[in-house]
């Protein structure tokens, strides 16, 4: 059985992508960054036991996948904050800081306090609260 345990980014700035995810509170020590004398071209984020988030640079994506192309692909990465309260100071922060806002903070039918900004790739992320069941809805009509 297959099960999901990585995801890799490219990322075209790896410094800034750095800069932008260590902003939003992610850990991301200096000593999981790989570097070379060209820069910065791989770090590691051990998100759980099982699951971890990687960044690459298009440098490195270019030697271990002869198929990259850096306009392919889309992802939405998700940063949980610790509170609901959280995600609106962030994005008014983030804003304050020009990053691009895409879906200003509003309370999810799945009971999150959920705002999405773009990281310096254009990434979408969302921000997102803990989960509170009680300040859910049903899913809209689609």
């Amino acid at each position: 059985m297959a099960r999901f345990n990585q995801i890799n980014l490219i990322v075209r700035d790896m410094d800034a992508t750095l800069a932008f995810y260590r902003r939003l509170g992610v850990e991301l020590p200096e000593d999981a960054v790989w570097r070379t004398e060209s820069g910065a071209h791989h770090a590691n984020v051990d998100a759980t036991a099982d699951f971890g988030v990687d960044f690459d640079s298009h440098a490195l994506a270019e030697r271990y996948n002869r198929g990259f192309r850096a306009e392919q692909g889309r992802v939405l990465i998700g940063v949980e904050l610790e509170s609901r309260e959280a995600v609106d100071a962030l994005w008014e922060a983030l804003l304050a800081e020009s990053v691009q806002g895409l879906q200003p903070p509003y309370d999810a039918f799945w009971g999150r306090r959920y705002a999405i900004v773009e990281d310096p790739d254009g990434n979408p992320v969302g921000l997102s609260s803990p989960r509170d069941a009680a300040l859910g809805g049903p899913p809209p009509a689609i």
